[in-house]
């Protein structure tokens, strides 16, 4: 899901905007390969930072010098850091979301590919609601970190929140039981629905902390877990040297 979507394939997009632009906004259907179906109402894309989740909070304060803000859907966390007087880009692959947040008043919108960014540098690339999740697969970590690191200065840092999916697998009585012919537990196949827009089926990784710790080690990169919650979502700080 890292080219760019069309509008006819779009349905955070088309949901977003119609809930900004005064029209009846359904909720947006979520189906997956690994839990029931749920819906998402599109006004959660337009919280404030007094309604965000403490993760949200934290990682936003965490932020420092310019940021770059990925898959940022509706901007609500770019205008926050830039009503706080961050330099703050906010790129989507949805036309429709960046047409928004450019209603919305963010200043610096990208309509762009992350992996087809080049010769850029930051301080924070920020990933929230699971945007980590974009690297898809458990093989695609490496990579996509590596390529994170690229756009980093010396002393930048990657934010992003996770969670880990093994509450899903857990027994009655506390154990967890995988199937170890299966691929990992954290890759997700995702498609989202609304109105009459059928999103294209896309893959959604969720990593677990000791995994992460692992990839970090052998990279020779610093992890940092900010913190964890209950319910086995974490924010974690990355940065380029051990």
């Amino acid at each position: 899901m890292n080219t760019l979507i069309t509008i006819d394939k779009d349905p955070i997009g088309s949901a977003i905007l119609d809930y900004f632009s005064g029209n009846k906004a359904d909720n947006i259907e979520v189906i997956t390969n690994v839990a029931l179906d749920e819906d998402l109402d599109p006004g959660y894309f337009f919280r404030t930072f007094d309604d965000m989740p403490e993760i949200e909070k934290l990682a936003l304060q965490l932020c420092s010098g310019k940021v770059l803000d990925v898959g940022a859907g509706a901007g609500s966390h770019a205008l926050y850091l830039q009503e706080n007087s961050f330099e703050v880009f906010a790129l989507d692959v949805s036309p429709l979301s960046v047409e928004l947040m450019k209603k919305r008043g963010v200043k610096n919108v990208l309509l762009q590919n992350f992996y087809s960014i080049k010769n850029e540098k930051y301080d924070t690339l920020l990933f929230l609601m699971n945007g980590f999740g974009m690297s898809a697969k458990l093989k695609n970590v490496v990579p996509f970190l590596k390529h994170c690191m690229s756009l980093l200065n010396d002393d930048g840092q990657i934010i992003f929140d996770s969670s880990d999916l093994k509450y899903l697998h857990e027994q009655e009585d506390g154990s967890y039981i995988f199937d170890l012919n299966a691929s990992y537990y954290g890759e997700v196949t995702y498609q989202l629905n609304y109105k009459n827009v059928k999103g294209e089926p896309f893959d959604w990784l969720f990593l677990d902390v000791d995994k992460l710790r692992t990839i970090c080690d052998e990279q020779n990169w610093a992890l940092d877990v900010i913190m964890e919650d209950s319910h086995y979502q974490y924010l974690a700080r990355i940065s380029k040297t051990a």
